[in-house]
């Protein structure tokens, strides 16, 4: 039985080119159809980064034909001596001052509706007035009209009001293109608090519960565009509070830092408000607004406080502010060396990550994917979550206790891991009927969604378990220890499975609830998803629940069902081993030990990721009737893309299964975790073949990179033990690892998954940090290559702004592997499709880039990972965090058909209907609600694409960390 695959780098579904190349000329002759320039429906959108000297133009080319174009040729003029300096995403010429622009390869289709974008960079003198005129194919095209420009000017960013007072909400709206603006909503989150139909547009609310919300501002313009605001994050508290802002405070030897403090409620006379140091270092100390009087007529002007640092030592204090009647507030400072400029930044960026009023937390402290709702990547909303994010969460904690000295609350954030992302026993009661000898029952992975249900066949061998005994043995149970890897945690969808609780709840359940969604094949993209409940009790879907969508079986029980993402557990155990060093070198090793075994409980665990998913023999298996694995002939000793287990909910006649996963990605290897849990003693696992296992890992995946390693340097897709997840014959000529098929895009194919950066940079920092700590020879051989073919795609602008590769393409493939003569891999090739200034991937990549320079003493790495992360903290940065615009093309997907077998219905819990019509959207009717719908809505009925800047948990976590290592090792 397969429970579901994890679809991580559909993150990146708007970085997808479709690979559709223009006709030569010598086709034009043979009377095949082309576009004529008159049929052209176009806009063209032009947007400039200007540093005085230069510029960069972006140019988004929107479709608003009905038929595809097929090949492009962007013209346009500048008025003055703008010269252009060089080109990304087509083919760029200037003529005096006409610039052209003729398609890429890879994106000379438009689809009706889709957009592409190209750029170039150019320097001037004087003036750089905008050009006015486009044309497409020789066709003038209308210029795009832009939405509103909203923002939420009350109240500010983490601002604190006491529950009943009026909280002040205004918003200053400007409409383009001659349009004016019809009227201003106010949301809180996704519910609708208001709206004002003129100027000043403005709403008071006094009704807000005790929390924090998340404000946005939604302008609407006569010409049926709209946009939101950023949102601004606030907290609502129960009584009269203090407020002190940044909540975390970094000060350098030698220096001052300072905080505000103010009132959450107007006083009826005056108040006198103390500051003191109360706990934590004695080298810091106030010396500035240690008393404070605020009047009822200044309660809410923030007065400062100052902190100074001693010229020695480090370590954090705690700052209570304080008065009579009015609940404290506390500041975290940290002392932090002379030099460590960046230390300040990590505790800058980690303060508004952490502050619960800007909105990346849910009321119980999960970090959402991020703090926008409208998004659809791997989870399908942005108040999901995934175990990805709860590792970059004891990750950022870990950092935070470097800095700090304070271990509490990266104890907290595996708390808080352990008990709502990794199932307790009430949400897998039924292991102990598990048996190893028959982990499950073999169905074929298909082609396409419209192929399933898979038949479930229990007449294809399936192999023995061989650590299921030794796990129970080494800690005396039968459940498994790892992170189910995705969450609603608002239960949006309202399934209710909430960890430890009932069974599908329902839609009034309160917190968090375990949810699934990719089942159907490598071609199933997120649109495509028919999200699931974990424990299937029948109470929603149809009459089997939602089990008959994905395997074909003559009767259904009642069951429960996790997939686990194994890069994520894996991280979790390197956030686990850097917690353990950074603790010993602190003498605080005592602070974190009962969590460090942990995480070595969850990496013995773990291992279910190195198994073939039905522990068939490793090599050569191009049927399914081949050989059953007996023991550890069935590992293949890498990270695979999931493992999964589940059982039914009948206590008294229940069973229970495991898998692995056939499939492995080079995204997903970390050395550095099997480097601690095969060496660090604090990290081994208790089982009898734990830390072995991890030992073989660690050189396993070592070579697994050199083999997959293209001749420029790139690190290529992976291998599979099951061709097609069905153990089919490879084609002919397919070059093996191990005797495992080599894959260019393992595990799904809807976007191709290697064409992301991000795992090139998200892998390779995890090399750079093993290699950092070790100097191993090989792991140097594999960056020394990747590092010098990632800096020479890598463009610095003189404003400081970057690009960075993001679309990769591949040709050929690796020499099967020898390992005591490994191949060149000469006929493997990398091509950079398009770029972006990303800054999550641009921090991964930088921390790659340090942990490299650190070790190697490369100087242009160096400078290249510093020249990226003061590039994003110069430009980039807003009230949450730091984030970039991003065009969603892929949003044209929103009404993409679900499949459903013909006649099959049920309904969600919601009441959405599911059957043969249904659409992504028609069954996430709750899109339609959010503050952001009707941009997408525009576009689906012919706009421009929309625009959005996302703060993701995870890239702003990478950033700070990003910051934190360079100021660890390089500052």
């Amino acid at each position: 039985m397969d429970p579901g695959r994890k679809h991580r780098a559909a993150r990146r579904l708007w970085t997808a080119v479709a690979a559709v190349f223009a006709l030569p000329l010598s086709m034009l002759a043979t009377g095949t159809p082309v576009a004529h320039a008159a049929s052209v429906q176009c806009s063209v959108d032009y947007k400039t980064n200007d540093w005085g000297s230069g510029f960069t133009a972006d140019l988004t080319i929107t479709n608003r034909g009905t038929d595809a174009i097929d090949g492009w040729t962007l013209s346009y003029a500048y008025t003055g001596n703008q010269k252009l300096s060089n080109g990304w995403n087509g083919t760029w010429s200037q003529a005096a001052q006409t610039v052209t622009v003729k398609n890429a390869s890879y994106n000379g289709t438009i689809a009706a509706g889709a957009a592409v974008s190209t750029g170039a960079q150019f320097s001037y003198s004087g003036a750089n007035t905008a050009p006015t005129s486009f044309t497409v194919n020789g066709t003038v095209c209308a210029g795009a009209h832009q939405p509103p420009v909203t923002v939420l000017s009350s109240p500010k960013p983490g601002a604190v009001f006491t529950q009943g007072d009026a909280v002040p909400l205004a918003a200053t709206a400007a409409a383009a293109d001659g349009a004016s603006i019809g009227k201003v909503e106010f949301y809180d989150d996704t519910t609708l608090l208001g709206t004002d139909t003129s100027a000043p547009y403005a709403l008071s609310v006094s009704d807000l519960a005790v929390g924090s919300h998340s404000l946005v501002a939604k302008a609407y313009d006569s010409l049926g565009a709209s946009a939101a605001s950023t949102p601004v994050g606030i907290t609502v508290a129960s009584g009269p509070a203090l407020v002190a802002s940044p909540g975390q405070l970094g000060v350098q030897q030698g220096k001052s830092g300072t905080f505000t403090v103010k009132l959450s409620t107007q006083p009826s006379g005056n108040v006198t408000v103390s500051t003191s140091r109360t706990a934590g270092n004695t080298g810091l100390s106030v010396t500035g607004g240690s008393s404070l009087t605020f009047t009822p007529s200044n309660w809410n002007t923030a007065q400062t406080v100052t902190v100074t640092a001693d010229s020695s030592g480090t370590g954090s204090a705690t700052f209570t502010v304080s008065a009579a009647g009015y609940a404290k507030a506390t500041v975290t400072v940290s002392e932090l060396p002379a030099s460590k400029a960046y230390d300040a930044r990590f505790l800058d960026l980690y303060g508004k990550i952490t502050n619960p009023a800007n909105g990346y937390f849910s009321p119980e402290g999960i970090p959402y994917h991020s703090v926008e709702t409208l998004i659809v990547e791997a989870p399908d909303q942005g108040h999901e979550t995934t175990s990805e994010a709860y590792s970059y969460l004891l990750w950022l904690q870990a950092m935070y206790g470097k800095v700090s000295g304070d271990w509490s609350k990266f104890n907290s954030a595996w708390a808080l891991m352990e008990k709502y992302m990794i199932p307790s026993h009430a949400d897998q009661p039924t292991n102990s009927f598990y048996n190893a000898a028959k982990p499950a029952t073999y169905a074929p992975e298909l082609d396409t969604p419209n192929e399933y249900p898979a038949k479930l066949d229990t007449g294809v061998s399936v192999g023995s378990d061989p650590i299921a005994g030794e796990l129970k043995s080494a800690y005396g149970t039968d459940d498994v220890y790892g992170m189910h890897w995705i969450q609603d945690v608002d239960n949006v969808y309202g399934y209710g499975n909430t960890p430890g609780g009932t069974c599908e709840g329902g839609p009034t359940a309160k917190g968090p609830s375990f949810i699934n969604t990719f089942q159907r094949g490598a071609q199933e993209s997120v649109w495509e998803t028919v999200p699931q409940p974990t424990c299937d009790a029948f109470k929603y879907g149809g009459k089997n629940g939602y089990l008959d969508l994905f395997t074909g079986d003559n009767s259904y029980a009642k069951q429960w069902k996790y997939t686990d993402a194994p890069d994520a557990d894996a991280r979790a155990v390197q956030a686990a081993y850097w917690a353990d060093v950074w603790a010993k070198a602190q003498g605080k090793s005592a602070d974190v030990s009962q969590t460090v075994a942990k995480a070595a409980k969850m990496g013995d665990y773990l291992r279910y990721a190195m198994y073939d998913k039905y522990f068939k023999k490793i090599g050569g298996c191009t049927s399914p009737s081949c050989p059953a694995g007996s023991g550890k002939d069935a590992s293949h000793y890498l990270l695979s893309w999931y493992y999964a287990w589940g059982g039914a909910t009948d206590t008294s006649a229940g069973w229970a299964w495991r898998i692995g996963s056939s499939h492995v990605h080079g995204g997903y290897q970390n050395p550095l975790a099997a480097y601690a849990l095969s060496t660090n003693a604090d990290l081994k696992p208790k089982s009898a073949t734990g830390a072995g296992d991890w030992s073989k890992s660690l050189q396993r995946q070592l070579e697994f990179y050199q083999w997959l390693q293209s001749s420029e340097g790139a690190i290529a897709g992976g291998a599979t033990n099951s061709w097609a997840g069905r153990y089919a014959a490879p084609p002919a000529g397919t070059s093996t690892f191990y005797g495992m098929a080599y894959d260019w895009q393992p595990v799904y194919h809807d976007p191709p998954s290697n064409q992301w950066f991000g795992f090139q940079a998200w892998s390779m920092e995890r090399v750079a940090e093993y290699y950092q700590q070790t100097g191993n020879a090989q792991a140097k051989a594999v960056l020394d290559k990747w590092v010098k073919w990632a800096l020479s795609k890598t463009t610095v602008n003189p404003d400081g702004t970057y690009r960075i590769p993001s679309t990769l393409t591949w040709s050929g493939q690796p020499d099967t592997w020898n390992p005591s003569s490994p191949g060149s891999n000469s006929g493997l090739h990398v091509t950079v499709a398009d770029y972006t200034d990303d800054v999550g991937v641009a921090a991964a990549y930088a921390k790659t880039l340090t942990y490299y320079a650190a070790k190697s003493g490369d100087s242009a790495a160096k400078s290249t990972a510093k020249a990226l992360l003061d590039g994003m903290w110069n430009n980039y940065q807003d009230n949450l965090g730091i984030a970039t615009p991003e065009t969603r093309t892929d949003y044209s997907r929103f009404n993409d058909s679900v499949y459903v077998p013909a006649g099959w219905t049920g309904t969600m819990p919601n009441g959405d209907t599911v059957n043969s019509s249904s659409t992504f959207t028609s069954i996430r009717s709750f899109y339609k609600s959010d503050p952001n719908w009707s941009k997408v809505e525009a576009y689906l009925k012919g706009g421009a694409a929309p625009v959005f800047t996302y703060h993701r948990f995870w890239a702003q976590a990478d950033i700070a960390m990003a910051m934190g290592s360079y100021a660890e090792l390089l500052e």
